[in-house]
């Protein structure tokens, strides 16, 4: 409980940019499904210190966990 607490926190701080309806999306998103964004933050990491570029590796990633983004955002 407390390190979904932490989590919303820094999100809030990383996204402060985006509107507010936005920014409640991402949060909601990953609340509903943390372990996924876990493993997206570790593998784009593996792929940047492979020597990719954090664009490049971010893409990649992205792409590969499409469908599960689309479950989530439908839920």
């Amino acid at each position: 409980m407390f390190q979904k607490f932490l989590l919303k926190q820094m999100l809030k701080s990383k996204l402060k940019g985006l509107p507010e309806g936005d920014r409640g999306r991402i949060i909601e998103m990953v609340d509903k499904n943390p372990e996924l964004f876990m493993k997206i933050a570790t593998e784009t990491k593996e792929k940047i210190d492979a020597g990719k570029s954090k664009q490049e590796a971010s893409m990649e990633i992205m792409a590969k966990y499409s469908d599960e983004f689309k479950k989530i955002y439908k839920n």
